[in-house]
């Protein structure tokens, strides 16, 4: 199928995770940044915890990153997401296209895949936007003074 034609389903519906170039893999992101988060690990239950403490190089009204392209010798513990880490990683959001990719489901309404503007992650209250504090001056050992449930969940209005 062509996704150059009116009529043809748009590459993420006819192609698998595998199968993306690396612009339709980006594209994927919708910019909510819940995965630029801290998180904790309960060590006897594998449990997540998340917290409201951002990375270093999150823009926390963008919800971008400050420097993406030097962003791993920056931060030493970012991760490039990969198939083989979406496979891997129980943290990512219940709301991460890659995820839900993954997962056979489909891309929730509000991704700016689907409603074609970048602004509809934030109107739908998806993205950390206003919800965190920068990790800079804060010890992990004060993580879990800043412990949130939100990032974890799907809004209500989207369930």
């Amino acid at each position: 199928m062509n996704n150059d034609q009116p009529d043809a389903p748009p590459y993420w519906e006819v192609k698998s995770l595998a199968d993306m170039n690396e612009s339709e893999w980006e594209g994927l992101c919708d910019g909510c940044a819940r995965c630029c988060l801290n998180k904790l690990e309960d060590w006897d239950s594998g449990e997540i915890i998340w917290t409201n403490v951002a990375c270093t190089l999150l823009d926390g009204e963008s919800c971008r990153c400050r420097d993406y392209d030097n962003r791993f010798d920056k931060v030493p513990d970012c991760l490039q997401l990969t198939l083989k880490l979406v496979n891997e990683l129980s943290w990512l959001p219940p709301t991460c296209a890659y995820r839900l990719l993954n997962e056979g489901k489909p891309l929730p309404g509000w991704h700016p895949l689907i409603t074609g503007d970048p602004q509809s992650v934030f109107d739908a209250g998806i993205s950390v936007r206003g919800r965190t504090i920068p990790e800079d001056g804060i010890t992990p050992e004060d993580y879990e003074n800043h412990l949130v449930k939100w990032p974890g969940r799907v809004p209500r209005k989207f369930k």
